[in-house]
C-alpha cells in the first residue's frame, strides 16, 4: 500500500510539473486538471472535477478527440486570459476502447514555437551543408544531369538509371569506349539511398595482376614483404554500405574472377593473410567495353560470374546513334572546357557541326571532347570554326579504321566514291560549290550523290 501511494504521489507531481494538463473521460467530463492550468483559467481544481469540459473551456475540443479517437498534435489554442499556447490532444485507450483524452501543453508561448522552428531551420541548413561536404568527399562525382541529351535513346537510358538506383541489384554497364560508362555508374549511386555513403572506383585494367587481390580485398600486416604496418583495407571494405564501381571488368584475370564470385555470393571477404572473414554490404556496379558473352564462349570470362554481375544490364548508345544530341553535347563540352581551362569560347560554327554529323565518332563523347579541347587551345576565345579543325586527317583516320571488305566491284566503286565526296567536303570546310570543284563534277551531281550515299550535311 505504501508503494502504491508513493507511486501515485510521484505521478501527481509529474503532472503538476507540466505547464498545463487536462484529462477528461470519454464523455468529455473533467477527471483531472493540474494547478497551473486551473490558475490560468481562474478556477479551483477541485470545483471543476466532474464538469463537462466545455462548461469550463467553451472552445475546447477534448470531447471531439475522445469521440473520434484521433490525436491533434500542435494545435494552437487561446486561453481565457488571451494567452496563446500550442497543445497536443491525445486519446486515452484501454485496449481498443477510447476511455478519455488528455491535453498537454507543448509550448506556453508562440515565441517559443517560433524560436524552435528557427533552430530547426538552421539545423537543417547545417545538416544539408555537411551532407553535401560528405557527398563531395566520399560520394559520386557526377549526377544524371551530366548525361547530356534529349534523344529517345538518352531519355530511355535516364529512366533506366533512375529505376535501377532504387534497388540493390548488381548492374553491368556496357558500351563502347568513351560513351560515359563511369557517368552512369556515378548517377546510379547518386540517385540511390546510398548517396551519402562511399562511392569507390577501380579500373581492373590499370592494376597489375599480382596486386589486384590486395587492391580489391585488402591485406593484413605481414601478409607479404612490404606490407603496410597495420594492414590496409581493400576497395570492397572502403565501399562498405556504399557502391563499388569495377570498370573494365573484362580485364579481370580468371584467377581473380573466382575470388570475386565468392565475395559476391557470400557477401563477405578475407584480406590477404587474414584468418577470418568480414561481412560487407556493397552495391556492385561493373562496366565492360567488350562483349562479355563472347568472352564466356571463348572461355576467357567465367559464365557463373557473368550471370552474377549481369542482373541488370544498361547499354549506352554510341554517339553516332544519337546525333540528334550532338549540338547539345558540343555546347555542354565547350562550357566544361571554358570552366576547366579558363577559356572564353563562345560556341561552334554551324559548318563545324555539319561536318561533325558526317563523322563516325569511334571514340564517342570522349573523342569529341578531345577534338574540341584541341581546337579551343588554338583559339582561346571566340567561335570555333572549320579552320580550327583538321577535318582531312579526321576523315582519313575514319577511312583507315574501317576494315570491312566490299563484296563486289560495284561496292568497291561506291565505297571509294563516298569516301572521296566526304573528303572533298571536309577539305572545302563544308562548302558544296568548292567541293564540287575539287571533285571536278557539277554541283547538282554532287547533291545527287550526297543523297544517294546518305551523307549527312
Amino acid at each position: 500500500m505504501k508503494n502504491d501511494s508513493r507511486h501515485e504521489e510521484i505521478m501527481k507531481q509529474v503532472l503538476e510539473a507540466i505547464d498545463f494538463v487536462l484529462v477528461t473521460d470519454a464523455n468529455g467530463d473533467i477527471v483531472f486538471i493540474n494547478n497551473n492550468h486551473a490558475r490560468i483559467l481562474g478556477v479551483d481544481p477541485e470545483s471543476v472535477i466532474g464538469k463537462h469540459v466545455q462548461e469550463v473551456i467553451p472552445t475546447s475540443r477534448m470531447q471531439v478527440v475522445a469521440k473520434s479517437g484521433k490525436e491533434e498534435i500542435g494545435s494552437i489554442f487561446q486561453l481565457n486570459n488571451g494567452q496563446t499556447i500550442v497543445c497536443n490532444r491525445i486519446p486515452i485507450r484501454k485496449g481498443d476502447t477510447v476511455i478519455g483524452a488528455v491535453a498537454i501543453t507543448a509550448f506556453r508561448e508562440m515565441d517559443e514555437l517560433i524560436t524552435l522552428l528557427d533552430q530547426i531551420h538552421r539545423l537543417n541548413i547545417e545538416i544539408h551543408h555537411y551532407k553535401k561536404e560528405l557527398r563531395d568527399l566520399r560520394g559520386a562525382k557526377y549526377t544524371i544531369e551530366n548525361i547530356i541529351g534529349n534523344s529517345p535513346e538518352i531519355l530511355k537510358l535516364k529512366r533506366m538509371i533512375a529505376n535501377v538506383a532504387q534497388t540493390k541489384s548488381t548492374v553491368l554497364i556496357v558500351g563502347e569506349t568513351g560513351t560515359g560508362k563511369e557517368l552512369v555508374a556515378h548517377s546510379i549511386h547518386d540517385l540511390s539511398n546510398r548517396r551519402y555513403k562511399p562511392f569507390i572506383r577501380l579500373s581492373c585494367a590499370a592494376i597489375p595482376e599480382h596486386l589486384l587481390e590486395a587492391e580489391l580485398f585488402g591485406y593484413e600486416e605481414g601478409a607479404f614483404t612490404g606490407a603496410k604496418k597495420g594492414g590496409k583495407p581493400g576497395k570492397f571494405e572502403l565501399a562498405n554500405e556504399g557502391s563499388l564501381f569495377l570498370d573494365e571488368i573484362n580485364s579481370l584475370p580468371l584467377t581473380m574472377q573466382s575470388k570475386l564470385l565468392r565475395v559476391i555470393q557470400e557477401k563477405e571477404l578475407e584480406r590477404v593473410g587474414a584468418i577470418s572473414s568480414k561481412k560487407i554490404d556493397v552495391r556492385l556496379i561493373c562496366a565492360s567495353n567488350q562483349n562479355l558473352l563472347e568472352m564466356v564462349n571463348k572461355g576467357t570470362f567465367r559464365e557463373d560470374l557473368y550471370y552474377r554481375i549481369n542482373v541488370v544490364e544498361i547499354s549506352i548508345p554510341p554517339l553516332r546513334e544519337r546525333l540528334d544530341d550532338l549540338e547539345l553535347v558540343v555546347n555542354y563540352l565547350v562550357e566544361k572546357i571554358n570552366k576547366e581551362q579558363g577559356l572564353y569560347i563562345k560556341g561552334v560554327d554551324k559548318k563545324v557541326l555539319e561536318l561533325f554529323h558526317m563523322y563516325h565518332w569511334p571514340g564517342n563523347v570522349r573523342e569529341l571532347e578531345h577534338v574540341l579541347e584541341r581546337a579551343a587551345n588554338n583559339v582561346l576565345t571566340g567561335y570555333l570554326r572549320t579552320e580550327h579543325f583538321n577535318f582531312t586527317r579526321f576523315f582519313q583516320r575514319e577511312s583507315m579504321s574501317k576494315h570491312e571488305e566490299p563484296a563486289c566491284l560495284e561496292d568497291i566503286r561506291a565505297k571509294a566514291e563516298r569516301e572521296a565526296i566526304i573528303k572533298a567536303i571536309a577539305e572545302a570546310k563544308g562548302n558544296k560549290k568548292l567541293a564540287s570543284e575539287i571533285l571536278k563534277i557539277d554541283r547538282s551531281v554532287l547533291y545527287d550523290k550526297i543523297r544517294k550515299y546518305k551523307i549527312s550535311t
